[in-house]
This record gives C-alpha cells, structure tokens and sequence, in this order.
C-alpha cells in the first residue's frame, strides 16, 4: 500500500517545539529538537519569535525540496495519573487505619504522603547543590579562621565571610 507524501503547506503547518538558551556572551540561541540541525542565534529577546519562525520554515522547505522525511514534532509524554504499587500487607493495614484517623480515602492519603515525600527530596536535593556549591566558594576564600571559639560550621562561615569584609 503506498502512502501520499504530505505537501509542503500541509508540513508548514505542523508547529513544533523549540528550546531557547541564554549564550552567557549574550544573545539567545533557538534549537528545535525534533529538526535535526535546525537552529540559529539572535541577539535580543524581541527577536526570538520572528527568528524561530523563519528557521523553522527555511529548514522544512529545504529537506522537502530535497525529498528527506520531516520528522513529526514529539510532545511531552502524557501521564494517566495511575499506577499500581504493590506493599506489604502491614503497610497498606497502617495507610489504611491513617487515612481513616484523617477522614479521608486511602487514595488520598496516599497521595498526600507521596506528595510531600517528593517535596522532601527535592528540598534535599537542592540543599545537598546549595552545599556544594557553599563548600566550592569556601574553598576559595581568602581568609580562613583560626583560633576562633569552637562553633559550629555554620558560625564558623559566618564568622569567615566577615573577616573578608573586614
């Protein structure tokens, strides 16, 4: 069975996703992942819509001109907001006597316990970045505390970011 290769217009058409990255020399840079090469730089904010566009055209027009396969654009995997979790039988018996002492469904309980554990990491995540990133810039201080007060690391960073000041 063969299939109609789909017209110039009708791939004009299709909108696709694009990323756009900060140059830290300044300037913006527009990459459209699902277009392999397809990319180009501007140099201020307000040029990134008009740009985008035109590359996104350009690059369409030359791969069909040139009988290449346009890829179809990918989107962000949609999530059911189900699955299936398999416990001990002691926990779920503890899910379920804690959801009703909070009067609600075990559903929700469930789900207000996987919330906020997922908060938890992802507090603990940054702060265990923010840490590292404290100790690389602690690293690179000029003046380092000596006989100081035994205190704690925290005091003891205090006290070393005020005698750089000083």
């Amino acid at each position: 069975m063969k299939t109609t290769r789909s017209t110039l217009a009708e791939h004009l058409a299709v909108q696709y996703p694009f990323n756009i990255i900060a140059d830290p020399d300044g300037g913006y840079v527009i990459i459209y992942p699902d277009l392999p090469g397809c990319m180009t730089q501007v140099e201020d904010i307000s040029e990134i819509a008009e740009a985008a566009t035109e590359i996104r055209k350009l690059w369409i027009e030359t791969e069909y001109e040139d009988g290449h396969d346009i890829p179809p654009p990918s989107y962000p995997e949609e999530h059911s907001g189900k699955f299936n979790l398999r416990i001990a039988k002691s926990l779920h018996r503890r899910l379920v006597e804690s959801a009703e002492r909070e009067g609600v469904s075990l559903n929700q309980y469930a789900m207000s316990l996987l919330d906020k554990g997922d908060a938890l990491a992802r507090v603990e995540r940054r702060l265990g970045e923010l840490e590292l990133r404290l100790t690389a810039i602690d690293a690179q201080l000029r003046y380092r505390v000596s006989d100081a007060p035994a205190v704690s690391r925290r005091r003891a960073t205090l006290y070393t970011l005020k005698a750089k000041a000083a």
